[in-house]
């Protein structure tokens, strides 16, 4: 079975409870295959990045296979805006947020025929001086384990939906997105928009963030915020401490 998220966001949980933790989110538009099914809940695999994990079986719309392949061998639309809105048929609206899935509309056949968008489309492939900007329009959204969203994001939520974006692939977890891209032997070396990787006290990668200019690194910690970065990490000057430890800078364009 395959299915779409109608809905403006619909939480990605570890186990098939509402009370379980939301390891990722599921944007209006987004299509995945339904690989387990119960009475309430189905646990699904993400089209865009293969994530897994369960869904309220309410809060989402089945489509054929024929329409999901479909839909995978189409070009990558998004909302462009922080926030737009679907109209429906009923004349009523659906609050999309930055970064929402918008290549189904182009089809007959997925159930949703009727609906329109009137707002900022971006697509294609754009230059990596463009990544910051975009970068930017997440200034201040506020921590969310799980989120991808301006109104609740983690760390690699944030970096995957910035390169997603413009027109790059992230996986989904920072410890994943770590096995992407060349790895650069100094911070010297790198330009922004290339992504910092930082480790805890097993070595294991626990946070992501995108390089500026000048030795800066924007990233999801609390907020999306700009600190400084230095040999030993990242450096809080609120705080006035390193708040997490450099492992790696890794290019991935």
């Amino acid at each position: 079975m395959f299915g779409i998220c109608n809905l403006s966001i619909i939480p990605l949980r570890l186990e098939p409870n509402d009370r379980s933790e939301i390891v990722s989110q599921i944007l209006f538009g987004e299509h995945f295959i339904i690989i387990e099914k119960n009475k309430q809940w189905s646990k699904v695999k993400l089209h865009y990045d293969n994530y897994e994990g369960w869904i309220d079986s309410k809060q989402y719309q089945t489509i054929s296979q024929e329409n999901y392949e479909m839909l995978c061998e189409e070009a990558i639309i998004l909302n462009g805006d922080l926030v737009e809105f679907i109209n429906v048929p009923d004349n009523s609206l659906i609050p999309i947020t930055l970064g929402a899935s918008l290549a189904f509309l182009n089809h007959q056949d997925v159930n949703t025929q009727n609906y329109s968008f009137e707002g900022l489309k971006t697509s294609g492939i754009k230059d990596k001086s463009n990544l910051i900007a975009t970068a930017y329009l997440y200034l201040n959204a506020p921590y969310l384990w799980g989120g991808k969203t301006p109104f609740g994001i983690d760390c690699s939520g944030f970096t995957q939906m910035v390169y997603k974006l413009n027109g790059y692939k992230l996986l989904r977890d920072a410890s994943l997105q770590a096995t992407q891209g060349e790895v650069l032997s100094f911070i010297e070396e790198s330009e922004p928009g290339d992504l910092a990787f930082f480790d805890n006290e097993e070595g294991s990668i626990i946070h992501v963030g995108i390089m500026l200019e000048n030795n800066y690194i924007i990233h999801a910690s609390g907020k999306v915020r700009v600190d400084r970065l230095d040999h030993l990490g990242i450096y809080n000057a609120e705080l006035n401490r390193h708040t997490h430890r450099l492992r790696v800078i890794k290019k991935i364009i």
